[in-house]
Order: structure tokens, then C-alpha cells, then sequence
């Protein structure tokens, strides 16, 4: 196939597929958001479970959402994959599995997390979990809280029932959480859903990191950009809902959509890589008698990676 016709190909794939995917990826941040707010709280993992219970809603459609704004996030992740490939000779294409299946496997374990929340809250509430912890054990820790924080810290963190002492409603709050926890070890989807949630979270880094690493060398990206998604996840798997990653695929949206100022790089529209100028070829350049990247007369903007200044006679 001629080259001109490759690039041609791939222009038209992008195009037809960018408003999906800036859609996407915007759609998927927010959902995300969504399922913060939607979150069941409480004091203590215990007080969660008992939340649970009394308002179940909450947990499903928070879980949903998580769900179905992890699976929006693979579009944009397999397009700027697709788009390095086809100006990468080097990308390795069979990653393209890790990059669907990161965000496949996490939105799978938000589904088990919903089940396995849903059945430890039932258990716990109808008192068949019991915890690890004794009563001295929990004590003593309530005790080294204290001296640790001070003497007012357990009246301030606690709530004590009436007639009862900060440091009994210290010991009671570790008993009960220490339960919770068992309700929620014990179940049986419980260590299905972590293990697929760390494959998915250690699969999306990955992802992230070679998308990211590749988009700045082929120029679909700038360095400020590039480099943030590669630092994105990490960030993800400190946190699923990091601002770092939140931004950076709220920006490729945007991007892909074409509202970001100044345009996209030059290297979407030629449909082949236009690598960005290391800061050894800007020095050299700019040494130069007239020479120098002139980023104001490219008329490219500031997604564009300038172009070394002519020498006027």
C-alpha cells in the first residue's frame, strides 16, 4: 500500500472516530466523579456497612457508574494507541489487549465490589461476623491512641453513648470495625475482586506509561502532556479518581474534539510521526547565524512543535 494512502487511512479513521472518543473520554471522568458523590460513608467501616444496608441504592448505582465510567475510558486509551502505532514502527501492536483489558478488568471489579459490599453489610448487621480483635487488644490500642494524640483525642473522635466513657466507645469502635472487615474478608467474591482490581490498576499504568511514552515521541502529544499521562498512572494506582489522571483525560478529550487552544499537534494531520525537537537540537539551532525555533511564524499554535527559523539573506 502506498504510504500516502496509509496516512490517508489513518487520518480518516481518526476523524471518523474522534467524537466519540472525546465524548468518551470526558463521559468517563465524570462518571467517575459521580460515583465519589454517590459513595456510602461513614465513621468508621462499620458505620459503612450499616449505611449499606439502610440505603443499598446508593451502593448500586455508585458502582455502576464506577463501572460504566471505567469501560468509557478504554476508547480514548485504544485510540491514542491505535494513532502511535500507525506512526510508530517500534510500538509493539499486541499491547493493544493490555490497553482494552486494564480498564476491562477494573470495571469487573467494581462489579464484584458492589456484590461483595452488598453481602459483608447483611452479614454484619445480622451479627454473624465477629471480629479478630479482643477486648484487651482493643483496648490497648485506644490506649496508645491517646498517649500518642494527646488526652482529648478519644472525647473528639469518639461519640460515647450516655454514661459511657470516650475510652469504652474507643474499644467498641475497633470491635466493630475489626468485624466489618472480617464480613467483608470473608466473603466469597472478595478475593476475586481484588485480584482482578490490582491486575487492572497495575495493566492500566502500564497502558498509560507506554501510550503516553509513545504519544511524545511520535509528536501526538506534547512533552508537558506526554509526560503527564505516563505519570497518570502512577497516579491511578495511588487513586483511582487522582486529579492527575482525571485532567489528563479530560484534556485528550478536549484534544481529540479540537477545542483545545492552538489545535493539535501537526503530527494528527500528517498521519505520521513529527517528533518533537530534543533541547540539543534547540540549542544547536539557535546558535546558528539566524537561526533559532520560531514558535510565533509557524501559525501553528502552541500544540505545535516549532520549526527552526529560516536564514534571511
Amino acid at each position: 500500500m502506498p504510504i500516502e494512502d496509509s496516512k490517508a487511512q489513518t487520518r480518516a479513521r481518526e476523524t471518523r472516530w474522534a467524537v466519540p472518543v472525546g465524548i468518551a473520554s470526558i463521559a468517563g471522568v465524570v462518571l467517575l466523579l459521580v460515583s465519589r458523590a454517590l459513595e456510602v460513608n461513614g465513621d468508621g467501616q462499620a458505620d459503612v456497612l450499616r449505611e449499606v444496608d439502610a440505603h443499598g441504592g446508593a451502593l448500586v448505582l455508585s458502582g455502576l457508574a464506577r463501572l460504566l465510567g471505567l469501560l468509557l475510558l478504554a476508547l480514548p486509551l485504544a485510540y491514542l494507541f491505535r494513532a502511535v502505532q500507525a506512526r510508530g514502527d517500534r510500538v509493539r501492536g499486541q499491547l493493544i489487549g493490555l490497553v482494552v483489558a486494564a480498564p476491562l478488568f477494573l470495571a469487573i471489579s467494581s462489579g464484584l465490589a458492589i456484590g461483595v459490599t452488598s453481602s459483608a453489610a447483611d452479614r454484619f448487621v445480622a451479627g454473624d461476623a465477629e471480629p479478630s480483635l479482643t477486648k484487651r487488644e482493643a483496648k490497648e490500642e485506644c490506649v496508645e491512641e491517646r498517649q500518642s494524640e494527646g488526652g482529648d483525642f478519644l472525647v473528639k473522635e469518639y461519640d460515647p453513648a450516655r454514661g459511657e466513657s470516650p475510652l469504652r466507645a474507643c474499644e467498641g469502635r475497633k470491635l466493630e470495625d475489626d468485624a466489618a472487615s472480617q464480613a467483608i474478608g470473608e466473603t466469597t467474591l472478595a478475593p476475586l475482586a481484588t485480584g482482578v482490581g490490582l491486575a487492572g490498576a497495575f495493566g492500566l499504568l502500564a497502558a498509560l506509561f507506554y501510550v503516553g511514552l509513545w504519544s511524545l515521541r511520535t509528536g501526538l502529544l506534547s512533552r508537558f502532556w506526554g509526560s503527564l499521562a505516563m505519570v497518570a498512572g502512577i497516579a491511578f494506582l495511588l487513586g483511582p479518581l487522582s486529579f492527575v489522571t482525571m485532567v489528563f483525560f479530560v484534556y485528550f478529550g478536549l484534544l481529540v474534539l479540537g477545542f483545545v487552544p492552538g489545535g493539535r499537534p501537526p503530527a494528527w494531520e500528517a498521519g505520521e510521526a513529527v517528533p518533537w525537537p530534543t533541547p540539543g537540537e534547540r540549542a544547536a539551532a539557535e546558535m546558528e547565524p539566524g537561526g533559532g525555533w520560531d514558535e510565533e511564524e509557524t501559525g501553528e499554535g502552541e500544540g505545535a512543535p516549532p520549526r527552526k527559523r529560516k536564514q534571511r539573506e
